[in-house]
């Protein structure tokens, strides 16, 4: 298995990083950090509280992580529940990661979306992510 070298931020590909609104990651909206990763407040937020876990290496997908980044992102996904918790007390969370056009990504820039969920905040919040195809959600029912 070929190493990967650890490059800063953005050195992966410069002019793609230049158009990445997470290169670099903004001090003041860091929750909690980490040498090789940040939860950050997510600049259109869902719900109160909606938070990203981003690598600080400018790479698009989970599958193109190293596996002390991978590690990274899980420990800072728990700091960031715990900040959360703290902060606005939420019922819930969706996490969620849309990996690759198809799936939705549109900025190419892994990002780990730690949503909040509160009591009534849905009509039925049954389904979660599944409701990405509504016609297949709801299997409850069929």
């Amino acid at each position: 298995m070929a190493e990967r070298k650890h490059r800063p931020l953005g050195s992966s590909n410069l002019s793609e990083s230049k158009k990445c609104p997470f290169c670099p990651v903004k001090d003041r909206e860091i929750l909690a950090a980490h040498p090789l990763a940040a939860a950050i407040t997510d600049s259109f937020p869902l719900t109160r509280g909606h938070a990203l876990v981003v690598p600080r290496r400018h790479v698009a997908s989970l599958f193109d992580l190293t596996p002390d980044e991978r590690l990274a992102i899980l420990e800072l996904l728990d700091q960031t529940k715990a900040v959360l918790d703290a902060q606005y007390a939420p019922d819930g969370y969706n996490i969620g990661i849309n990996d690759g056009e198809a799936a939705g990504q549109t900025v190419m820039h892994l990002h780990v979306h730690v949503i909040p969920r509160y009591a009534g905040d849905a009509d039925d919040p049954r389904g979660g992510v599944r409701w990405i195809f509504p016609k297949k959600a709801d299997y409850w029912n069929k």
